[in-house]
Parts: C-alpha cells; structure tokens; sequence
C-alpha cells in the first residue's frame, strides 16, 4: 500500500493572503476559534486511531492464543453453527481426517461424516434428550474413513444466553480403550501392592499364631524321641530274650505302660498342630494372590474372626478387641478379598487407638433384613466431620508420611462394592470413636 501524506488541520496561516474583505477583530477572533476547534477533532482523531490500532493487535494476538492452543489439545474439536456448518476446527481434527481447514470451513459436518453413520440431527442432539455422546467415523483424505471417534456434544451460547450453534469434542475409541486397560492395570497392581502392605503390617499377627502351634508341634515331637528311645531300649532287650522277670522289670523302669497310654495324645496332638499350621497358610496364600475363581457360599463370622486374630490380637500391648457374631454370616463372594477388608478396618481402629488409656476395638455382626451387617468401632478420637466425605478417597489418609498409603479403604470400598454391598463411615454412638460399617446380601 503506497504511503500517502497525512492530512493536517487548517490553520489560520492557510487563511492568510485569502482575498476578502477585512475582518473585524470579532470576525477574527471567532475564526481562530473555529481553527482550534479543528485541530482538537484532528488531535482526537489521531487518538483514536492509535487506540484502534492497539486494540486490534491485542485482537490479533488473543486470536494466536486461542489458536496456539486449540492446537495443542490431543482432543478433536469441531464448531458448528446452528445449521450444522463448521465453523472451526483443530488440529486434531484435521490430523485424524487429513483433510485442509479450508476445505471444511463453512461445509455440512453431515457431508464429512462417513456413509455408514446415521445422518446426525445436529441442531437437535442435545435438546431431543437423546444423550451427549454418540461413536462416529468422519470421511478423510483419498477417500478413506477415519477410525471410530467417541464424540459428545455441548450447545454453544452467544453473549445474549441463545443458543448459536454446538461444539463438538472427542478422542479416537482405540485410544481410549487403551487408556482404560492402562488404568484398569494400574488399579490392579494398586490393589496387590495394598495387598503385599497389609500382609507386611501382618507379619507380627501371623508369626504369632504360628508360634502358639509349632511350639506344639516341636514339644511333642521332644517327647515322642524320648519315648522313641526308651520302647528302643525295651524292644532290644525283648529280642534278645531277656527272662521274664528282667522284661517285666525294664517295663516297670521305663514306663512303657504310661507311654503307650500317652502316645495317641501326642500323635494327635501334633497333627492338630500341624493342621492349624496349613490352614494358617492357606489363608495367607488366599490373602497374598488376586482371585479369579468364581464366588462362593461362605460363614463370614469366620473369616471376621481371623481378621481380628491377625490384627488385633497379635500386636504387642494391642487394644482389648470383643469379637460380637450373631451366629453364621453366610454370604457369596471371594472370603480372600473380604478378609482384607476386614483386617485393614481392624487395624484402622487400632491405630486409632493406640497409645490410649483403655483402648477398645468392637467387632459386630448380625443379619438385618436378609443383609449382613459387620460394624467395626473404637473409642479412638473419630473421624472429623470434613472428612467423612473423602475418607474413600483414593490417597487420603490423616496418617504420617510413611504410616500409611491412603489406598486402603478405597480398595475396601470397591471389594464391598463388587461384592454389591456398601461400605459406610460415621461416629460410633457406644464407644464415641469410628464406626465403620460393611453391609452385604445375605445368602
């Protein structure tokens, strides 16, 4: 654009020499008035336009940030007025349907949907109450057809609240679904990770129910090798045809008598503790590895039973834990995944006891209306009212750093879920501490 000298105002020099009559000093007072009246517009003008200018570059640069990032968001993005012609689109869109932008501005976005999609009633998609989100495939360069995109819709609103149009948003269906399966792993390995942590702070509680049996175990074994030595003594001397009354004698001294009489007890005995032993493995076994098996008929009273063993009753100075079952608590589920619950709301209450001056930890179940109630309270300082919102939070915890990984009663919570029951929190009204509460179908 050639450049073109700027205009200035008149002044009263441009007047001088002008032919006329002479003017009065009136006359002449009010033209140099009306001068400076034209050289204050001129000056205003001159403002005005900088200020214009100004305000467009701000324009123009709002406009390259809202491009710059439109362009960085991974997600499709398309504008549509209200007759459904496009209006704008991202990079994203134009990455997934190799198609130019000038190519799709102002065109139907039926025409650029693929032939086996059903004509989309755009204008009316989220008025018709037919839900946001439909699967579609859009048309791409060479012909082709995208891959299949979940896309959910939303209506556009001008600065007067009216409906101007819709803007659609979406990601690739295989994206997506790879993202589920990602997240659907990292949750399970949350889950065995929670687990192998609850199994750590149980090492205490088990090595202590294993001891009381081994212990068993290895007395009786002491006094079956004594007793193995002395029927050795008396079956030598049998075989070597000792007389009668120096058997009868070597009998009396070694006792055979009353070590024939005790043998049963300590054969049985030691296997009552060597099955003890096995079952107390086999629960860590249960307890150690996911389960995929189907699910099973069950006495959770037993299984709550063993929890409490496990994490209350095998701490050092732990609190006092009364265990209340209203006889069997039969329900249907996997028993490994709900000993977890119930060992982590265990030793939930026991921390939150701990250190206190007539800690006490209750353990409750009963049937209510064909539904299993398991409540487990303590006297501890409670659950503060702000978090009785986020206490199955993923991450939550009030613990200090180190005591506690925040990811427990969250995988509580969905082991109950799963099993189709629920998973409470709240103030216990008997013991003024927590009460949490698992409620499941009955069988």
């Amino acid at each position: 654009m050639a450049s073109q000298a700027e205009p200035r105002p008149p002044s009263a020099h441009d007047f001088a020499g002008v032919p006329g009559p002479e003017l009065s000093a009136a006359q002449e007072i009010a033209w140099i008035e009306v001068i400076r009246k034209m050289e204050e517009v001129y000056s205003d003008l001159i403002q005005y336009e900088v200020e214009l200018e100004e305000k467009n570059s701000a324009l123009e640069e709002a406009q390259r940030f809202i491009n710059s990032v439109l362009s960085a968001v991974s997600d499709i993005l398309v504008v549509c007025d209200q007759q459904g012609r496009i209006q704008q689109v991202n990079l994203a869109f134009l990455t997934l349907t190799d198609l130019a932008e000038a190519d799709l501005l102002g065109r139907p976005l039926a025409e650029v949907l693929a032939a086996d999609i059903e004509t989309l009633e755009l204008c009316h998609w989220v008025e018709a109450g037919r839900g946001h989100d439909r699967e579609v495939r859009f048309r791409s360069g060479g012909g082709g057809v995208s891959e299949m995109v979940a896309l959910n819709c939303a209506t556009r609103f001008d600065h007067h609240g009216l409906p101007a149009g819709i803007v659609l948003t979406g990601r690739p269906v295989g994206e997506l679904r790879r993202a589920y399966e990602a997240l659907k792993q990292a949750q399970q390995q949350l889950v065995q990770q929670e687990k192998m942590a609850s199994l750590g702070r149980l090492i205490a509680g088990v090595a202590h129910e294993l001891n009381n049996p081994i212990s068993f175990i290895y007395g009786n074994t002491h006094a079956l090798t004594k007793y193995r030595d002395r029927l050795s003594v008396y079956l030598e001397a049998i075989h070597r045809g000792v007389p009668e009354a120096e058997r009868e004698s070597l009998r009396r001294s070694l006792r055979i008598d009353a070590l024939m009489d005790d043998l049963p007890a300590l054969v049985g005995g030691t296997m009552e503790g060597a099955q003890r032993v096995a079952d107390i493995v086999k629960s860590l076994k249960r307890l150690s590895f996911s389960e995929t098996g189907a699910p099973e008929p069950f006495d959770l009273a037993e299984v709550v039973d063993k929890a409490v063993q496990w994490a209350a009753r095998g701490r050092r100075a732990g609190p006092e834990a009364v265990l209340d079952m209203a006889g069997p608590l039969a329900v249907r589920g996997q028993p490994g995944q709900l000993h977890q619950v119930m060992v982590n709301l265990v030793e939930n209450a026991c921390d939150a006891v701990a250190g206190r001056s007539g800690a006490r930890v209750v353990v409750s179940g009963r049937v209510s209306d064909g539904r299993v109630v398991v409540t487990v309270e303590d006297n501890g300082s409670g659950i503060a009212p702000e978090h009785l919102m986020t206490v199955f939070d993923p991450f939550f915890t009030t613990k200090p750093v180190g005591k506690g990984t925040g990811l427990g009663l969250w995988i509580s919570y969905g082991i109950v879920r799963d099993h189709g029951g629920e998973l409470e929190a709240g103030r216990s009204e008997a013991l003024g501490g927590a009460k949490f509460t698992v409620t499941l179908p009955g069988v």
